[in-house]
């Protein structure tokens, strides 16, 4: 079982890749790493941050997608009807964008350190844009 360490400001999670169900977006993304952004509040979807990427293409389509995240999932949509964006749902979340619902690619799920899950959403809509960055850590 392949991790990502996650930190969003001081707050670090540690998330498994979901390999089994999501190959093609997991080695994509593992391809990046370590991969730094800012993470903003999600305008449409509820309790969840995003990380938008405008044109970026990861040259993966949709696998194990969904539009309603559990709260710990991180989703990758490769783009299409909306830009290219991470969405990292901490709490009720309903992927959507101003064109509508959106399904996003579950290919990580966070193991460790989900009680800091709400403390993140509340600092990135009432502080604003938090540096996020997320790294191999090994099995």
């Amino acid at each position: 079982m392949r991790k990502l360490r996650i930190t969003v400001g001081d707050l670090v999670f540690v998330a498994r890749l979901e390999f089994e169900k999501a190959p093609e977006t997991c080695r994509a993304f593992e391809a990046l790493l370590p991969f730094e952004n800012q993470t903003i509040h999600s305008r449409w979807s509820g309790e969840a941050v995003w990380v938008p990427l405008g044109d970026f293409q990861f040259g993966v389509g949709f696998e194990n997608h969904t539009c309603h995240p559990s709260r710990g999932d991180i989703l990758l949509y490769p783009g299409g009807h909306s830009e290219t964006e991470l969405l990292f749902a901490y709490g009720s979340s309903s992927f959507a964008s101003k064109m509508g619902s959106l399904a996003g690619n579950h290919f990580l799920t966070v193991v460790e350190g989900a009680e800091q899950l709400a403390e993140m959403g509340r600092r990135v809509l009432w502080n604003g844009a938090q540096p996020i960055r997320f790294e191999a850590i090994g099995e």
